[in-house]
């Protein structure tokens, strides 16, 4: 089969089977462009929850694809690379978690949605990049320990100026984009404004003028008139935000932000998880339901 076949033969296949297909921002541009839907964590967990399509083919990382089998046990969920892992899911483990719980045992336990369905298991609340504000808020006065990102989790510190207890998990490729590669973009592009994921380290958060989920980073430049933009992410978000503004230019803050986790997933492995259905996403039924409770939680909180 041509590669320029491949679209519409994953376009028939999911009409025939029923199948929606859930992409990341993150994932290649031709991924995206098949797909139902693309978003960052919080959409796709949203999007995964309200379908009603028998098999879910989810484009993204391994926890994602938890994630979406937690919230829809009785569908099929497929991953066409299931190798494809976050190495900051993989920092903390259940028993590191367990461990960090008998030494604070008063403290609510809020895991980022980047982390195992294990973790998510033995977690008080689940929360994104997007609403992570909200979720720590929403407990009050109370004694928080975050997991597993510690940069998300002081940005969270800072904006809401109080303190947790933060594990020192990190994404890989947000750390590699250093303030002086971002100073290095605002000195070759001056008149653009520069947007930060807070999975970034605060030396950077601080130099950007706005600090944002991929999906806000997505709406933000409506809302402005600038029409350069500096993006401090992942380089896959790059695609759809050309596409919804293709008068407007966008640079990343580091052409090295490649994960290559996200990047493992192609058309053909698309179309065979489509064809095949043998790269399902399962998990243990104990672990699931009580995961299942720590993101429903965080779902509560937008109704």
């Amino acid at each position: 089969m041509k590669v320029a076949d491949l679209p519409d033969r994953i376009r028939g296949l999911k009409r025939e089977k029923n199948a929606v297909i859930l992409a990341h921002n993150y994932q290649l541009p031709e991924v995206q462009d098949v797909a139902d839907f693309v978003g960052d964590s919080l959409g796709l967990s949203l999007e995964a929850r309200k379908t009603e399509a028998d098999l879910i083919v989810f484009c993204g990382v391994h926890f994602m694809a938890e994630t979406a089998k937690i919230l829809n046990p009785a569908r099929k969920v497929l991953m066409p690379d299931p190798q494809a892992g976050c190495p900051m899911a993989d920092m903390i483990n259940g028993a590191q978690l367990a461990e960090m719980k008998q030494r604070h045992p008063q403290a609510k336990v809020v895991c980022y949605i980047n982390s195992t369905a294990e973790v998510k298991a033995l977690s008080d609340l689940c929360c994104t990049s997007g609403n992570a504000l909200e979720v720590v808020a929403s407990l009050g006065k109370e004694e928080v320990l975050f997991v597993p990102d510690q940069y998300l989790g002081s940005w969270v510190e800072e904006k809401l100026g109080r303190r947790m207890i933060l594990w020192s998990g990190y994404c890989n490729i947000h750390v590699r984009i250093t303030p002086e590669a971002l100073l290095e973009a605002r000195r070759e592009h001056p008149q653009a404004l520069a947007m930060a994921h807070p999975e970034c380290p605060p030396a950077v958060r601080n130099l950007a003028d706005y600090v944002a989920s991929t999906s806000q980073m997505v709406t933000f430049p409506e809302t402005v008139s600038a029409r350069e933009f500096i993006v401090a992410t992942e380089s896959g978000i790059l695609h759809q935000l050309g596409k919804k503004y293709p008068d407007r230019r966008f640079y990343p803050a580091e052409k090295r932000s490649i994960c290559p986790n996200m990047k493992k997933t192609s058309l053909e492995k698309v179309l065979w998880c489509l064809e095949d259905e043998k790269t399902e996403i399962l998990v243990e039924d104990s672990v699931a339901r009580q995961a299942g409770v720590c993101i429903r939680r965080m779902l509560e909180l937008r109704k």
